[in-house]
């Protein structure tokens, strides 16, 4: 691959001194105080290192001070045809020891020398150029092995997607052994760029005044480094010539990423976030910076000349959005392999793909997202917590920590001025996990390498965890809770499993609190995908608008029985929703013929519906035969003469008809054949239909202001909801925008005849606008800890809430003011809705508990066998507010 990036001429290796020359007068390093040394006079200085190490080919190490010395070191090793490799001073004893190099550059006495050794008789493969180590501490004695190939190559892509030109200046932060340092180095060269080299840390005094002065136009950090950053006030500065900043070796908080991205875009600068490993030179993927708004948790797209994929545990290439897999890499910057003695040095290279030991997930733009480690991550209790989503979810409360932990219990070290008690509470909140698994601990200073990154197996050093393992999963127990008395198998998905729009919002709330945010077509995604992924908290959660809207529109509903006026239209949403859930969950069911599976869900509905019949059959002394019979808002019966239920029931009665009249339409197979081929075309054609049934059978059916209730008047509106689920790209959305508009306008303004009508029918345009083009939306925490629960228990409330101020109050209303009855019935009927639906969903944890054995042993035989056996007449409950709790 020849690609011409700046001034540099890379169709030869670019750092011989040949290329060095090549740049002439131009600046290559630069220092405080001015000082600057020429590409012509560093070449001059890398051949004359060089012409000492030319005979044969051997391994040199060096001490990879980040210094004048390192460099030139490094360079003439390169050109003398050796193997080079760089280690912390530290760590040479330990490796000279294991590698017998045959050169050693370090400093003696202060002084830099070279130590000529005995070395080895095994020489190192002609394609090796550099060995980094996987420690970035003391030597351990495992390095990775990297081509002159691998290294070239990455300089390329890394100049290519920064733009590189001889016009840059690199302020060099980075240790020169850690491979994202080395790789600022590469790139820069490369294109006959310069490097200012502080030769200090961030906190020094004058850091900022000598960027300043220095006219670098880059600065690349680890995350750790931007914490240094703000500690020494860099947005307080002004950097005219800084072009971009990067950031990679870690994981940058999604709001200080957009914090420094905010704050470069302001000055005409761009912030690259970056993702790689020393196993692949350095440097895999990036974000574009222009694509980095929205993103800011991302990693992005693999980098020039690089591919990434994502593969499931078998092996299995995924292809779909938002399912977690682990991430794999192939390009030319692959490394050879690694190295734990010398003669390791004489191989060849052994891989041509990268895996990465990250799970990560692409969206729906082709952006990866890591969502955790196959390594950092307990299973505890049935749940797989990821230390890394842990660290993040302290770090939103001001708390700096390292997270590390075994199978049996998680412990953060974490420094500054917090209650180690307050610390455990978060982490348990975090987690899911009980304070009795939880640790925490302050430490002065939490350890870290020589790259910055925090050195974990110290802190795994000092707290011994033990091991241990736990059968349960607690996203495969959330399932078997909601699908109960169904048997939930891995391989199971929401779809399959027959769910729908009751039992979705339920199982949303359980995979939130497991999963910290739910990636998108969760529902697609088998159970053990779902359970095999880390949580992922974020501080402003993304939820599905559909959930909103169930929220508002169910409150608008009992707003509207306690006030009358004046905002009508809860309803009319709640039937658009029916729709649009229908479409996305049962639209399967339906194109399958497999009727039963349509109609099972009804049971959610029906059970608690027919216990309130019963209770007014009961309290009337007569069985309201128009309710049972479901057909009671046909004006046919009255609550008055107790034929049918309080007019509030229509909703329920209207559902059920409708999902009869889709069954009744798919059931016949030139319209299934139809719907399979084309969807969205059917969906319209039902639409029409459906548009002209409203105009014009209500006048053919002249029943009065009940007609409001009947399923031709409100048919149409659930029509609208399924078009909404099935278009599914821009064309298809405006055409049910535009559809949906009309509908509604000439509802509202030329046939509604009072204001409620008109806020009714306008207020669905909205509705529709936002299921269209605002499929998810972001919250603060609170907000969706407010609207999930109030989602879940939308139908709890719709059915009990007329029950507070009509019995419950009745005694109370003659004592008080009207304004506080109508607040005391609103605040009470979401209330008992609320409970009443976080009974239910214990209920089923009990039933769940009680099919898998855990029952009291002084409980009757017969009664616990039946309800182990999981009997069909148990499926009968109110399976929509199941949601469970991790055990």
């Amino acid at each position: 691959m020849e690609v011409a990036l700046g001034a540099g001429d890379l169709s030869i290796f670019p750092f011989c001194v040949a290329h060095l020359a090549a740049q002439g007068e131009k600046p290559a390093l630069v220092f405080p105080g001015g000082r600057v040394v020429a590409y012509r006079e560093l070449a001059a200085r890398v051949d004359r290192q060089a012409s000492y190490w030319r005979d044969g080919r051997g391994l040199v190490m060096l001490e990879a001070d980040l210094s004048e010395h390192a460099i030139v070191a490094y360079l003439a090793a390169l050109d003398a045809g050796h193997a080079i490799a760089l280690q912390v001073a530290a760590a040479l004893k330990a490796d000279r020891e294991i590698f017998k190099p045959d050169f050693c550059h370090r400093r003696i006495d202060g002084r830099w020398r070279t130590e000529r050794l005995e070395g080895d008789p095994v020489a190192p493969h002609p394609d090796l150029a550099v060995l980094l180590s996987t420690s970035g501490s003391t030597g351990q004695g495992k390095y990775v092995r990297l081509s002159r190939t691998n290294i070239e190559a990455n300089a390329r892509s890394i100049a290519e997607y920064l733009g590189l030109t001889a016009a840059d200046r690199s302020c060099l932060i980075l240790p020169l052994h850690y491979s994202y340092g080395l790789s600022v180095l590469n790139a820069h060269l490369a294109v006959g760029a310069s490097l200012y080299i502080p030769g200090g840390s961030i906190l020094d005094e004058g850091f900022l005044d000598g960027l300043a002065e220095s006219g670098s136009t880059n600065l690349s950090g680890v995350p750790y480094s931007y914490d240094l950053l703000e500690r020494v006030g860099f947005r307080e500065r002004e950097f005219p010539r800084l072009r971009f900043m990067s950031v990679a070796g870690g994981r940058l908080g999604a709001e200080k990423v957009g914090l420094y991205n905010e704050h470069l875009l302001a000055r005409g600068a761009s912030l690259f976030v970056m993702y790689g490993q020393t196993e692949a030179t350095a440097r895999m993927a990036y974000v574009p910076p222009d694509r980095l708004r929205g993103r800011e948790d991302r990693i992005g797209v693999a980098i020039p000349g690089g591919s990434l994929t994502i593969e499931d545990e078998s092996g299995r290439l995924i292809t779909g959005s938002e399912e977690p897999g682990e991430l794999i890499y192939r390009g030319a910057n692959v490394m050879m392999g690694y190295a734990s003695a010398r003669a390791d040095l004489a191989r060849g290279a052994e891989h041509s793909e990268l895996r990465t030991g990250d799970l990560a997930v692409r969206d729906a733009d082709g952006f990866f997202r890591i969502v955790g480690r196959t390594k950092r991550i307990s299973k505890i209790a049935g749940l797989r917590i990821g230390h890394d989503g842990l660290e993040a979810a302290l770090e939103r409360h001001d708390i700096a920590a390292a997270v590390i932990g075994s199978d049996v219990e998680i412990h953060a070290f974490f420094v500054g001025e917090h209650d180690p008690e307050d610390v455990r509470q978060r982490l348990a909140s975090a987690s899911g996990l009980t304070l009795l698994q939880v640790r925490a601990t302050r430490v002065d200073a939490l350890p870290r390498l020589a790259s910055g990154k925090v050195d974990y197996e110290a802190l795994r050093q000092r707290s011994p965890l033990a091991g241990g393992s736990s059968n349960t999963d607690g996203v495969k127990a959330l399932f078997e809770q909601l699908f109960y008395p169904q048997r939930v198998r891995p391989e199971d998905s929401f779809l399959s499993l027959g769910g729908d729009s009751l039992r979705f919002v339920q199982l949303s709330i359980g995979l939130e609190k497991i999963l910290g945010e739910v990636p998108e077509a969760w529902e697609k995604m088998p159970v053990k995908t779902l359970a095999a992924m880390v949580r992922q908290e974020r501080k402003t959660p993304q939820i599905g608008t559909d959930f909103l809207i169930r929220a508002l529109a169910i409150l608008l509903v009992v707003l509207h029985h306690e006030t009358l006026w004046p905002i009508p239209g809860g309803s009319a949403t709640m039937v658009i929703l029916a729709g649009f859930g229908l479409a996305r969950f049962q639209s399967g069911a339906l194109l399958s013929g497999s009727l039963r599976q349509l109609l099972r869900p009804l049971a959610q509905i029906l059970v608690p519906y027919y216990l309130i019949v019963a209770g007014y059959a009961l309290a009337w002394g007569e069985v309201p035969w128009a309710s049972v019979f479901l057909v009671g808002n046909f004006a046919f019966a009255d609550p008055e003469r107790h034929s049918m239920v309080p007019y509030l029931y229509w909703f329920i009665e209207a559902y059920c008809q409708m999902v009869l009249v889709f069954a009744a339409l798919f059931a016949v197979p030139p319209v299934r054949r139809f719907a399979a081929v084309r969807p969205f075309a059917a969906g319209m054609a039902l639409l029409a239909a459906a548009f002209a049934a409203r105009l014009a059978l209500p006048p053919l059916w002249e029943i009065g202001n009940r007609q409001i209730f009947t399923l031709p008047w409100i048919f149409h509106l659930a029509v609208v909801g399924w078009c909404a689920a099935l278009a599914q790209n821009w064309a298809q959305r405006l055409a049910v925008m535009a559809a949906g508009t009309a509908i509604h306008v000439y509802l509202g303004l030329y046939e509604g005849v009072w204001i409620g009508t008109k806020i009714k029918y306008l207020l669905q345009i909205v509705v529709l606008a936002a299921l269209l083009y605002l499929p998810r939306i972001r919250l603060p925490q609170w907000a969706v800890q407010l609207v999930l629960p109030l989602s879940a228990a939308g139908f709890h409330i719709y059915i009990l809430h007329r029950f507070v101020p009509e019995l419950l109050l009745a005694q109370a209303q003659p004592f008080l003011p009207p304004l506080v009855l109508s607040l005391c019935s609103i605040a009470g009927g979401v209330l008992l809705g609320l409970a009443v639906w976080s009974g239910q969903r214990q209920l089923f944890k009990w039933l769940v508990r009680a099919r898998a054995g855990a029952l009291p042993t002084h409980w009757p035989a017969g009664l616990k066998s039946w309800l182990s056996s999981g009997h069909p007449l148990l499926a009968l409950g109110p399976q929509k507010e199941s949601q469970v709790q991790r055990q």
